[in-house]
């Protein structure tokens, strides 16, 4: 890549230095990187997932012919989607121990509170008390699906008046038509993304220090921002 480089610097860029190897390496380890506002005006629905990335490991033919070694390491990349613009508002990287609870509220902090975010949708690993709180701090209706065998709360829990209801709802209709009526189909959009995010920038990253790994992902969501930004259609419903 630096060769690469230099080679366009010959061309038509004379008076840029080209920063070798290690200074960039040195250098990404605490690179702020901020996702440009891609703010439409309009009120927020935010879908919410993560995925994992692979640090250390083996390629799929050696897992299935010879399994799973020790060393063997992940990255979770927890994102956040507007779904009416298709672009990722908010992106974090954690340990893969990490849950997807414990990182929305970083997500969440990621966008300006000027935003209103009208609905922030997610699987069942978001239906915790923290999880709503912060949802409720935002003045968002959640939309996640409680889980199976799920109590009702105490009203004064932060959430809890959505979420009982959502239980009622569930146990009178069935879970199906809740999702329905609730628009929880669209956290589909979030799954697609992720999908997208591995296919065009690949499904392992190539830093091996914390902060160089975090700006890595940052990274790879501008480029698929980017990318959404030029290339997404304009989708109408005509029945």
């Amino acid at each position: 890549a630096q060769g690469f480089v230099q080679s366009l610097r010959d061309v038509a860029f004379a008076h840029l230095p080209v920063p070798n190897y290690t200074t960039l390496s040195r250098r990404s380890q605490e690179l702020q990187v901020t996702l440009p506002e891609m703010a439409s005006g309009d009120p927020i629905h935010l879908v919410v997932d993560s995925t994992g990335l692979k640090l250390y490991g083996e390629g799929e033919w050696k897992v299935r012919k010879h399994g799973y070694s020790k060393r063997r390491t992940w990255r979770k990349v927890h994102l956040g989607l507007d779904v009416k613009t298709g672009q990722i508002r908010a992106a974090l990287m954690t340990h893969q121990d990490v849950d997807d609870a414990s990182a929305l509220p970083g997500l969440l902090a990621q966008i300006s509170a000027d935003e209103f975010i009208d609905t922030i949708g997610g699987d069942g690993a978001y239906d915790t008390k923290q999880c709503h709180k912060v949802i409720a701090g935002r003045g968002a209706t959640p939309s996640i699906p409680p889980r199976e065998g799920a109590k009702p709360w105490f009203e004064s829990t932060p959430g809890a008046s959505w979420r009982n209801e959502a239980i009622n709802g569930i146990a009178r209709d069935g879970r199906d038509e809740w999702k329905k009526r609730s628009g929880y189909h669209r956290r589909s959009l979030i799954e697609n993304t992720m999908y997208r995010y591995k296919t065009l920038t690949g499904n392992c990253l190539s830093a091996r220090c914390i902060g160089s790994q975090a700006t890595e992902v940052a990274i790879r969501v501008g480029i698929v921002n980017h990318m959404v930004t030029l290339a997404r259609p304009q989708s109408v419903r005509i029945s």
